[in-house]
This record gives C-alpha cells, sequence and structure tokens, in this order.
C-alpha cells in the first residue's frame, strides 16, 4: 500500500490513496488527511472519504483546536476511545456532516521535525483501537509524508517551469505592444479546445506549454519585421515566417520541451497542406498545432491591429467556420465553436 502512494507525485491522488490505506488497515469507518496550511497555521481538510467524506473536507481548524489540533501542536499520536467525552474533540465536524465520531486514532504525518498534518482512522467496525493500529498507521503517516514533500517539490519545481516559459513569452510581447496579453489569451483559447475535444491531463499540460511558446521563435525576428505597422512585404513575410522554426531550434536544447515542440512548430500549418514551416496537412499536423492554431487566429481576429479593427466574436467565428476543411481541422473548429455557444468561454 505504501508502495503504491509514493508511486504518484499527484497530491490529490496521494490524500486519496492515504486515506483509503489508513481506513482499510485500521478497519475504520471513514478517515481524514488534514493538511497545515503554512500561510495561517490552521488543518484544513484535505479529504475525507466515507459518507460524509464531501461536507468534512472544506472544515478547518485553528492552530491547536481539537484532537487533531493537539496531534499537529505536540506530534504525537493517540487513541482516544470514547471520543465525545474527550475535552479536545472538535464538535462542529460532527454536527456540520450528521456523523457520529464513537472513536478514533490520530497520527501525525511528518517528515523529521516538520509536522506535514495529520492523519486519522475514525470508528472501529471490529473491537478497539489498539497499539498495533497506532503503530502501523504511524508507519504510513511516515511515507505519506515522505510521498507530500516529493509532491510539493514536484509541484515548486514545476511552478518555475511554467513560470520561465512564460516569462520567456513575455519577452516576446514586451517587444511587440500590440500583442500584450496575447500569449494568455491563446492558452486559455486552446485548453478550453483541448477540454472539449477530451484531452486527459498530461495532453491539456503539453498544449499548454506548447500554446505559451508558440511564439517563442519571434525573439530571432528582427524588430523592423515585427514591429513594423501596416502589412509586410514578400520579403518580410518571409522572415516572419522563419518563427517557427527558430522556436524549434530554440526549445531542442531542453530535452524536457521535445514533447511541446511539435505544437509550437506546426501552429502555422494549413489543414490542406499550403502552411508553413513543413507543408503538412490533415492528421499529419500535431493535434497540439491544430489546436493552437485555432486559437491563435481567433486572438488574431477578435485583437485590434494596426492595420485594422479586432472583429466580434460571431463574425470571428463565421471566419473561422469558413476556412475549416482549408486552413483549420473541422473538428478543432467545431469544438471551439460549442464551448462558445455553451458559455465556457466569455469574451
Amino acid at each position: 500500500m505504501t508502495a503504491l502512494i509514493n508511486s504518484t507525485l499527484d497530491a490529490g491522488e496521494i490524500r486519496k490513496r492515504a486515506i483509503e490505506a489508513a481506513t482499510k488497515l485500521a478497519d475504520a469507518e471513514t478517515g481524514s488527511l488534514l493538511l497545515i496550511d503554512n500561510n495561517t497555521g490552521e488543518l484544513f481538510f484535505e479529504v475525507a472519504l466515507g459518507d460524509k467524506g464531501e461536507e468534512l473536507k472544506e472544515i478547518r481548524l485553528k492552530k491547536g483546536e481539537g484532537i487533531a489540533g493537539w496531534v499537529a501542536e505536540n506530534g504525537e499520536p493517540v487513541i482516544i476511545q470514547d471520543v465525545q467525552s474527550d475535552t479536545r474533540f472538535f464538535k462542529g465536524a460532527d454536527d456540520r456532516s450528521k456523523f457520529l465520531t464513537r472513536d478514533m486514532i490520530c497520527v501525525p504525518v511528518k517528515t523529521k521535525d516538520k509536522v506535514l498534518g495529520v492523519l486519522q482512522a475514525i470508528n472501529k467496525q471490529s473491537d478497539r483501537f489498539d497499539d498495533e493500529d497506532m503503530a502501523i498507521l504511524s508507519a504510513l503517516a511516515n511515507q505519506v509524508a515522505v510521498a507530500i514533500e516529493n509532491a510539493n517539490l514536484y509541484r515548486e519545481l514545476k511552478d518555475a517551469f511554467y513560470g520561465t516559459a512564460e516569462a520567456l513569452a513575455e519577452t516576446i510581447e514586451k517587444r511587440d505592444p500590440y500583442t500584450g496579453g496575447h500569449t494568455k489569451r491563446v492558452m486559455n483559447y486552446s485548453l478550453v479546445i483541448g477540454r472539449a475535444m477530451g484531452l486527459v491531463r498530461t495532453e491539456l499540460e503539453t498544449l499548454k506549454l506548447s500554446a505559451i511558446l508558440h511564439d517563442i521563435g519571434k525573439i530571432g525576428v528582427r524588430d523592423n519585421v515585427l514591429l513594423k505597422e501596416g502589412r509586410l512585404e514578400p520579403a518580410e513575410l518571409e522572415l516572419m515566417n522563419m518563427h517557427p522554426r527558430y522556436g524549434s531550434d530554440i526549445l531542442s536544447h531542453v530535452k524536457q520541451l521535445k514533447d511541446v515542440i511539435p505544437g509550437m512548430r506546426g501552429h502555422h500549418e494549413k489543414y490542406d497542406g499550403t502552411g508553413y514551416p513543413d507543408g503538412l496537412k490533415n492528421n499529419e499536423i500535431p493535434l497540439t498545432a491544430r489546436i493552437i492554431a485555432v486559437a491563435d487566429t481567433f486572438d488574431a481576429m477578435t485583437t485590434d491591429r494596426p492595420y485594422r479593427k479586432a472583429l466580434n466574436a460571431e463574425a470571428a467565428f463565421d471566419e473561422l467556420r469558413r476556412y475549416a476543411g482549408k486552413q483549420f481541422d473541422p473538428m478543432v473548429v467545431d469544438a471551439f465553436f460549442k464551448a462558445w455557444k455553451g458559455r465556457e468561454i466569455v469574451l
């Protein structure tokens, strides 16, 4: 069971598995994992299983409040055979959930001297909680603590990674005052489309990064071309059209971004094969690129440019549907349009 907990870096999944393990190992009716909010010092029910789990999930305890608060503050496990008569017991959880807590085993979740939270097994289903239950639950809590710390570190690294990507993208926008906010909007539109098309979480993460970095290659385009007010001459357009190649070259130096490159490189490919830089067509174009192409074009049409005024959303969608099957993947356009009609995006 502990191997199962440590087999994922998803914090939500770790918490869910921890409660399932605690409930099963201690033969309890339900359980909960309370984590410490580092900003307030409060304990909050991050996960609670059982019939009343959803109500318990939102409850917070002030520092030192309740049996869980006592355990978190003192770093010591306890077994309470008659919870209702214990002066430390916080009755608010039972009152809110209409759940009756009879007995409880409560152990700290900690690494070294740092307490991360408290793991509880509630209402023994046979006999009474004993020292063996405490030993088992304490061992589980140690594994949970390691898993949570690893997940927190992974999240911090991931946040730093996304932050760096967004900072790189912003360097492009700083060069061109007319594209302010473009990257964020394209990212948001892309994610709306991706979710509408049923992409799973890992695919959405790749799509998000691809959208953030879709114009990173413009860093290699000269200012007299990138910042020109008005339509580009053929020679200038040729230089501008190099930016997907430049972006691909830049990102190729970061091996962790290998899955991001196809979406970034292909966002100017056209469904009929007349796009650039590789002349791909139909499903040869990566799905992430087909999605970003629609999101990117929609944002370009619905924002003011030096040489033209923005279209309203309805007119922009008319254009997307007009060129579906030529410039754009019809399924992507349809997914975006349905999301808009269903008010999943507000423009």
